[in-house]
């Protein structure tokens, strides 16, 4: 991709050398991750293990090094999570849930191993369709949206995820999307955005998961593409990075809510993409890997992938692409889903 400096695209060239991308720190980094068990955080964000294993290898494909990590163990530890009734929870022995179900579908795109789900069948919950069905069934068949888990926890962040899973799994008719699209457009509000159920205030990352659901489902039609993006493109602030709400302090992760959902609406020129560039490099750590919420503070995965991401979608020459929708290399979508 050829980049233009300036609103929207990343525009690299004449950027100081201490806000170029650094590449293999950024890939060490990640290798290193499952390597600290001797430290108390490891064991505390255990509950993300999974989510933090799609996290570091979307990062990884979008910096070139999809083989940084091993592809057996990654496999053989993703199954390791799956419970007796299809899903798969965020590390060994933990419930089954939405959002972790869906980075294991994710992952196993990624490796091309989905077959691996045939392999390991049996049961109720085996193979793909025990995948599927567990989805399918946390969908509330009287409003359209989805629970995170059997304890009931509704939020347009799992309707998105639920699509996510099943449409890369090619088995979204045992949901009903019509009414998960009537659900999302029940929670527009007056601004344009989105929240997490009618009447909740708009959010940025909220408004990523109803577009990208829109999206899935081919329904962006519905939206108010204008309003809408006013109200993101309002979320720069003066340093170049984006926010979430009003009144708050920017955020890398932001990068990604904001930018993907203005890409999906074909309005990302409506901010400035050479600000946003280098406010995602200064937030890097270019001697260990990493990248931070904000310049000076301590970096995690979470913030490495969507600080990446971000730069990926304003067309960063050294990443590759990055899909809107699936946060996921462009590729590997155009490969499952044509």
């Amino acid at each position: 991709m050829s980049l233009v400096s300036g609103p929207g695209r990343a525009g690299t060239t004449g950027l100081p050398e201490e806000l170029r991308l650094v590449i293999e720190p950024h890939v060490k980094y990640i290798q290193s991750l499952d390597s600290r068990r001797d430290e108390l955080e490891y064991w505390l964000t255990e509950h993300l293990r999974l989510n933090g294993l799609y996290w570091g290898l979307t990062a990884l494909h979008l910096l070139g090094r999809p083989d940084a990590l091993p592809r057996q163990e990654t496999i053989d530890f993703v199954l390791s999570c799956q419970s007796d009734n299809g899903g798969f929870g965020a590390a060994p022995g933990h419930d089954a849930h939405l959002l972790s179900t869906c980075s294991a579908i994710q992952i196993l795109v990624m490796v091309n191993a989905i077959d691996e789900l045939e392999k390991k069948g049996k049961g109720e919950g085996g193979g793909k369709m025990g995948v599927a069905n567990y989805i399918a069934a946390l969908q509330n068949r009287d409003t359209g949206t989805f629970a995170g888990d059997e304890w009931g926890e509704e939020d347009t962040r799992f309707l998105y995820t639920g699509l996510n899973g099943l449409s890369l799994l090619h088995l979204m008719d045992l949901v009903d999307v019509d009414l998960a699209v009537q659900y999302i457009m029940s929670c527009a509000n007056f601004d344009g955005g989105y929240g997490v159920s009618p009447g909740a205030e708009s959010h940025s990352g909220q408004i990523f998961a109803c577009l990208a659901a829109l999206s899935i489902a081919k329904r962006l039609d519905v939206v108010n593409v204008d309003k809408l993006g006013r109200w993101l493109s309002e979320r720069q602030v003066e340093a170049g990075g984006l926010n979430g709400r009003p009144e708050k302090l920017e955020d890398v992760c932001y990068s990604w809510w904001v930018a993907s959902s203005l890409t999906m609406i074909g309005k990302l020129h409506w901010i400035d993409g050479s600000k946003l560039t280098q406010f995602i490099l200064k937030c890097q750590d270019p001697e260990n890997g990493g990248i931070a919420d904000r310049p000076g503070d301590m970096v995690d995965v979470f913030h490495t992938v969507f600080g990446l991401a971000g730069l990926s979608l304003l067309g960063h020459p050294d990443l590759e692409e990055v899909d809107a929708t699936y946060c996921m290399p462009k590729r590997i979508i155009e490969r499952v889903l044509g």
